[in-house]
């Protein structure tokens, strides 16, 4: 008996031995570089993502690890100088890889009170002596090659496996076409490797390529965001990612071993914006005479983050949105973290008991009327009860509500476009105070942009009759909620919204 144990043992023992040594056997892939490799903490923070954050998709990580020690700002020589290489080389290990790629900050200025970040041109041995102004130190500072190089040996003194990629292009067209840079940064990074006969991945002019095949109009906005030519979407992430596993697969780099034959990618899931509303919110079937509000928001969001979903229908008040069934379709479709706009007001004025039966009782009251059709029996409540009743439902949901009062119509009793305060307005704001929900009061902000612009400016807006607006009308109805959500502080929509810059 005891030998069966003490045999036992020792086989559990020879197990485990052997899981840690192929535990500690397992090659790591180190990323090198700056915020296109990875941004700020790698979670994508801003919507901002690197290539580095996703390639890990894409290989087998039961056999190989990833570390993305990247950082967002760093230049081949700050990467350096501010011990982020040392960080990497103490732990790099024989079987490792290192995956570089700098260049974006390198061409900055060698010495200021800014950033200090810039190398000397080329892969020369050219140097120039500076008192840093930024750091306060004397400093050596070397081509943009000599750094590229040393991280390139001290990887291959400790066994490791260094490879090259040129930095990703800049979302910047001419002509149809992405500039390269090819004759710079991407040109120095490809000499360095073929003296030091280290792998080089072309991901500059590659990704390029796979850039113009899609378009500018889809790019922008998708891989890349309009305000910045430089950061990638996660979309964007991935695209690169690709494109370094594309070219990995074509060379003799043994880390080609570890690529997924088909990986299965996985992009953050987006945050949803409902809309819900009446006519001059909706699309109402691509009308260019009646464009709802909604149909533009989209161009105001940074749609690569958040999916605009407009639900709002023509004809619609808050009652007759709510016995349709229109609400709790959307209501059952809430996530946490999703937001609901809620805008209705004109159509609730119409007749309670006859014609279209949409109207709602007056106020924020818990009155009610019975109301026969079809010998059925309705129960309508006022519209701030229905108005209430949407808020606490996407509440419960998880979901963030965002009341707005009605659009203005083309109306100018004394000179003065016409404010409705007093009632839907007046009544939206208290239900949305009576919650706890956000509020915009879109018909006065939207009333004193018509003021400014006068009477027949204000007309052109109003094609079909003096509420709904063509698609300019609606433009600048949408500009107005993005505006308007980007100055409330605790609202987390603001996040996603993207003002272009005043020409």
């Amino acid at each position: 008996m005891k030998l069966i144990k003490i045999f036992s043992i020792l086989c559990l023992a020879l197990l485990f031995l052997n899981f840690t040594y192929k535990k500690q056997d397992k090659p790591t892939i180190y990323t090198v570089g700056d915020s296109t490799v990875k941004n700020g903490g790698g979670k994508g923070g801003g919507g901002l993502w690197g290539w580095g954050d996703y390639i890990g998709q894409f290989l087998d990580t039961s056999k190989v690890k990833l570390e993305n020690h990247a950082l967002g700002g760093t230049s081949s020589r700050t990467f350096q100088d501010k011990g982020l290489w040392e960080a990497v080389y103490k732990k790099l290990k024989k079987g490792d890889y290192v995956l570089i790629q700098f260049g974006h900050n390198d061409d900055g200025p060698l010495n200021d009170d800014s950033r200090a970040r810039g190398t000397i041109k080329g892969i020369g041995e050219e140097t120039e002596e500076i008192d840093n102004i930024l750091t306060k130190k004397h400093e050596i500072v070397h081509s943009y090659g000599w750094y590229i190089r040393k991280i390139v040996k001290d990887a291959k003194y400790k066994g490791a496996i260094p490879i090259i990629c040129s930095s990703i292009p800049r979302n910047d067209w001419k002509e149809g076409k992405v500039p390269r840079n090819n004759k710079s940064y991407g040109l120095w990074a490809k000499q360095i490797a073929e003296q030091e006969k280290v792998t080089f991945i072309e991901l500059n002019d590659m990704m390029s390529i796979e850039m113009e095949k899609l378009g500018e109009t889809k790019v922008t906005g998708n891989y890349f965001y309009k305000r910045d030519h430089t950061h990638t979407s996660a979309k964007g992430a991935v695209l690169s990612a690709s494109v370094i596993i594309n070219e990995l697969k074509k060379s003799d780099n043994s880390l080609k071993n570890y690529i997924l034959e088909n990986p299965k990618i996985v992009l953050p899931v987006k945050k949803k914006v409902y809309l819900i509303g009446d006519s001059t919110m909706a699309n109402n079937g691509n009308n260019p005479n009646a464009v709802g509000w909604g149909v533009a928001f989209p161009t105001y969001c940074d749609t690569t983050r958040i999916e605009v979903i407009n639900k709002a229908r023509g004809g619609r008040s808050t009652r007759t949105y709510t016995k349709e069934g229109l609400w709790d379709a959307v209501k059952n479709q809430l996530k946490p973290g999703d937001f609901v706009m809620i805008q209705f007001g004109h159509n609730d004025a119409g007749a309670i008991d006859k014609e279209k039966f949409r109207g709602s009782l007056k106020g924020n009251g818990n009155e009610t009327q019975e109301v026969v059709r079809d010998s059925l029996t309705e129960t309508v409540h006022t519209f701030g009860w229905y108005m209430e009743t949407f808020i606490k439902e996407a509440k419960a949901k998880g979901a963030i509500p965002i009341v707005l009062s009605q659009t203005p119509r083309n109306e100018w009793p004394n000179d003065k476009v016409e404010r409705r305060a007093d009632t839907y307005g007046g009544w939206s704001k208290i239900a949305a105070t009576n919650t706890g929900a956000f509020y915009i009061d879109l018909n006065e902000i939207v009333a004193l942009k018509y003021e400014d612009l006068g009477k027949e400016k204000v007309k052109s807006f109003f094609p079909k009759d003096h509420t709904h607006t063509g698609f300019e009308g609606a433009d600048l109805n949408a500009l107005t909620v993005a505006e308007s959500l980007k100055k409330i502080k605790e609202c987390a929509l603001k996040e996603y919204i993207e003002i272009p810059a005043k020409k």
